[in-house]
């Protein structure tokens, strides 16, 4: 039964609450929920950059590689995979028999190797795809650089013309079909980690009947009705700012995989909404917020206190992206913020003075220090041959201690009351004038989005001093990147990177100056209008460095030890600052560690072979659960 909204909240009022399911028997019919400021803004896979898509496109296009619930690769679109020569070059053996079909399942086309060779050209093409999704293969495979800056130079209509058989994509990019179920590509240099690019859609296949069907605007603005799909679902529904819902596909290769009849992901604009139709059965899993797991742990009678379980922790490290480009809202510079920004000993300030005990309480108020990070790529990412984790590393190259679960090791108040004298100082003779206020903003209509910025601007004014830095709150209406970011109305964004591919690379390129497709940089950062002289050689010394790191490829270690130099080096002079994990609690009726788990790739929330329980998971099952993980690592 779906209660209506008026229904729901008497029933809340009279504490009417249904029980929850009494069956142990699996879940058919998934209810899933997003959030109103996670609303898909494409539908086109080759587009989004956001896990926001994603995790639903991923259910509806495949691409040559999976993981399983290791994050260990397995088959997808791709049999098999090798590689002759130590990973330059690598052969992917497609599939025979998968299909690509329309929204009502109608069979369109074979998947072959030559759809791969067509989304790349999608991908590399400037004026199809513009920058997106470009970093990786322009950083990893012969001669994409060279075709996407050939395609910059073209003029539109040219370019839309443009098909992978172009004689300049067949002479410059190193990827071809050797017949229709063989495709190999060509890395720039031994590239061994290469096959976890293949789990990013930046590698993904893109169907010529269909751009030829609907031309390159209608492919780019693609939606579920027009789609093709090749994946374990199609988006049979979509209402914005409602409801979407996933059919599973008939056609899908996988015929062994365990799957839900549908799953309807519902937006809510918070979380505590989410809660409310948890309660009255409506979705089957809500992570909790602050206020309401303080009340279910504090009460021991209350109806999901024995079913509280901790989460898993995502696969995304989140950090302040400073904006060393911020404009006003009349387009003019905004010089106070921008000139501070530019200051080392200013950024340091947020690294050593900035004590976030209690935002990481808005995520987990029983173990808040577990969300406590201190570095920017995610750990678990790459391991060095004797088996210790990269991160591990990076912290002992800034002489920080390993995590402890209980401190925020890095604040350091007699450090940071130096630093706060040094720029002080240094910015009073630049002109920069105190406080500086710092412009954050979150969604209008989200009450959980409210309050946590509240708390973060409390945290500000602890740690600060209002004297200092005070942080000023904005609102943008749905979407940030149109109404904020692209405007570079923000002073910073929190924001979270989860990994496309299996090596350092993704992460720390993501940061690096004078390159196109550098994502924060470009996008949030804006470090290409930076006018301070000195951070600018900063940011060019880290970028040397990545680059160096780049060239290693045939000493992991040495690659691994390269990269966390240059990560040790970036957070040391703090362009940018790590925040937080996520490591929060919920309710749920799944077995998370049933789930597709890798710390790279878009097939985490890939919705196959799920273990469910209609009644519910108990604190006392997923010990068990992850237990037994743990033992058959």
């Amino acid at each position: 039964m779906k209660l209506t909204a008026l229904a729901l909240a008497a029933a809340l009022t009279l504490g009417a609450m249904p029980a929850m399911a009494a069956s142990d028997d699996p879940i058919t019919d998934l209810y899933w929920y997003q959030t109103t400021a996670n609303e898909m803004e494409t539908q086109n896979i080759l587009w989004s950059q956001y896990n926001k898509e994603l995790q639903v496109l991923t259910n509806c296009i495949d691409g040559l590689v999976t993981v399983d619930n290791y994050g260990k690769l397995e088959p997808s679109l791709a049999e098999s995979w090798e590689t002759p020569d130590n990973g330059k070059t690598w052969i992917f053996n497609i599939r025979e028999g998968a299909k690509w079909v329309d929204v009502n399942f109608e069979e369109k086309a074979d998947v072959t190797a030559y759809d791969f060779l067509t989304g790349m050209e999608w991908i590399l093409n400037f004026h199809k795809n513009a920058s997106n999704n470009t970093s990786m293969p322009i950083e990893l495979i012969e001669g994409a650089s060279e075709y996407y800056e050939y395609t910059k130079e073209l003029s539109q209509e040219e370019a839309y013309a443009l098909t992978y058989e172009n004689e300049k994509f067949a002479e410059l990019v190193g990827v071809k079909a050797e017949d229709a179920y063989t495709l190999v590509y060509t890395c720039l240099g031994e590239a061994p980690f290469f096959p976890t690019v293949a789990t990013y859609n930046c590698l993904y296949p893109a169907a010529q009947g269909l751009i030829d069907e609907l031309g390159v605007e209608g492919f780019r603005a693609c939606n579920n009705e027009n789609m093709w799909y090749n994946g374990a679902y199609v988006l049979s529904e979509y209402i914005q700012g409602s409801e979407k819902v996933l059919t599973k596909n008939p056609k899908w290769w996988d015929t062994e995989s365990t799957r839900f009849e549908t799953v309807t992901v519902k937006m809510v604009e918070s979380l505590d909404s989410a809660y409310q139709l948890y309660e009255t059965g409506e979705i089957d899993y809500v992570q909790l917020t602050e206020s309401n797991l303080n009340m279910i742990y504090n009460s021991e009678g209350h109806q999901f206190h024995d079913y509280l379980v901790e989460a898993r922790p995502t696969k995304y490290s989140y950090q302040f992206q400073f904006n060393y480009g911020k404009l006003n809202e009349d387009g003019t510079r905004d010089d106070n913020w921008c000139n501070a920004i530019a200051n080392e000993a200013f950024r340091k300030c947020f690294y050593y003075g900035l004590e976030l005990g209690d935002y990481y309480k808005r995520t987990n108020s029983i173990n808040p220090y577990k969300c406590y990070n201190n570095v920017f790529t995610m750990q678990g990412l790459v391991y060095y041959s004797d088996g210790s984790e990269y991160s591990a590393h990076v912290l002992e190259k800034m002489g920080e201690p390993p995590y402890d679960n209980q401190t925020m090791h890095r604040y350091n108040k007699e450090k940071f009351e130096e630093l706060k004298a040094q720029a002080i100082e240094e910015l009073t003779a630049e002109g920069v004038t105190f406080p500086v206020h710092a412009l954050y903003f979150y969604q209008a209509s989200s009450q959980t989005a409210h309050d946590t910025a509240d708390v973060l601007k409390q945290c500000f004014s602890d740690s600060f001093g209002d004297d200092f830095i005070v942080l000023d709150l904005g609102t943008y209406i749905q979407s940030f990147p149109q109404e904020v970011r692209n405007a570079k109305l923000h002073s910073f964004d929190i924001r979270g990177w989860g990994a496309d591919y299996g090596d350092p690379q993704n992460f720390l390129g993501q940061e690096t100056i004078h390159n196109d497709n550098a994502f924060y940089a470009t996008a949030y950062c804006n470090v290409a209008d930076l006018q301070n002289e000195e951070t600018i050689k900063t940011f060019e010394e880290f970028t040397d460095m990545v680059n160096a790191a780049n060239a290693i490829t045939g000493d992991m270690d040495a690659r691994y030890d390269a990269y966390a130099e240059a990560e040790a080096f970036m957070l040391e002079h703090a362009l940018v600052v790590p925040v937080y994990f996520n490591i929060s609690w919920q309710l749920t009726r799944i077995n998370d560690y049933s789930k597709k788990n890798a710390v790279f790739g878009i097939q985490n929330e890939k919705y196959v072979n799920w273990e469910t329980s209609a009644s519910g998971y108990t604190t006392e099952e997923y010990e068990a659960f992850a237990a037994e993980y743990e033992a058959g690592k």
